[in-house]
């Protein structure tokens, strides 16, 4: 990733050099971010390739990497895989770095590699975790049956934690709040879009950050870094809870 998308960032010649990578891990820069940004790429790209060369490997990796909630009790890991998976064309992809990329090295300075990384999954898989709640909810041939893959639950969790960030700190947040309105209406004009992953990442991903810079009084004596792991073993609690009674009820 180029210097300028976000200045003071490692390039990606950067993280194969020791020095470097070792100075800007220290230093919280955003090599999870990267990382993160990276893998999606890289999936994107096997995607087009096996799409026109290998028709059926893309099916294998669309079937099995693809969200969807009737299936989630038999292939548990969509609820990871289809984070990193978008639409063939352009836009989808670009769109969803570029989001991430405008707030991912932010968050990852404030939090720390590993909280942020722990914010991202909790964001991704509790937005995911919330369409199969919602198809449990609705009932429908429709909501349980319907595909979803893309990063954008885990991103709008993101959008939700540097909200509550910038709140506390007093900070303007009128601009960010337009553009977060501006994708959460994108399902309105852009057919095909999970907005049931947008709303539950957002919630996750706020929540989680609330806990962390306000929660329990009582642990607040804890460091950051033992609350984000007491947080985001109780929000993995949550979605497993969750998960259990979408499908106990349905069996």
């Amino acid at each position: 990733m180029s210097n300028w998308l976000f200045p003071g960032s490692p390039s990606l010649r950067d993280l194969t050099n020791k020095r470097v990578f070792a100075n800007q891990w220290r230093n919280n820069g955003p090599i999870i971010t990267e990382c993160l940004v990276l893998i999606c790429i890289v999936v994107w790209a096997l995607e087009i390739i096996t799409r026109f060369l290998f028709p059926q490997l893309f099916s294998i990796i669309a079937s099995n990497g693809t969200l969807i909630p009737l299936l989630v009790p038999y292939r548990p890991w969509i609820l990871v895989t289809s984070m990193f998976l978008h639409q063939p064309g352009i836009f989808h992809i670009l769109f969803n770095m570029l989001a991430l990329w405008s707030v991912g090295p932010v968050l990852e300075r404030m939090m720390g590699h590993w909280q942020f990384l722990a914010l991202y999954m909790l964001s991704g898989i509790g937005g995911n975790t919330f369409l199969v709640l919602l198809g449990r909810i609705m009932n429908t041939q429709a909501s349980w049956l319907s595909g979803a893959y893309g990063a954008s639950g885990a991103i709008f969790g993101l959008f939700a934690a540097l909200l509550v960030v910038y709140r506390r700190l007093g900070q303007d947040i009128s601009s960010m709040i337009v553009l977060m309105a501006i994708n959460f209406a994108l399902p309105i004009i852009v057919p095909n879009i999970a907005w049931q992953a947008h709303v539950g990442g957002f919630i996750f991903g706020g929540l989680y950050v609330w806990l962390l810079t306000s929660g329990i009084p009582q642990l607040r004596q804890y460091s950051f870094a033992k609350r984000a792991w007491i947080y985001g073993i109780a929000l993995a609690v949550v979605i497993v809870a969750a998960l259990v009674w979408s499908f106990a009820m349905l069996y």
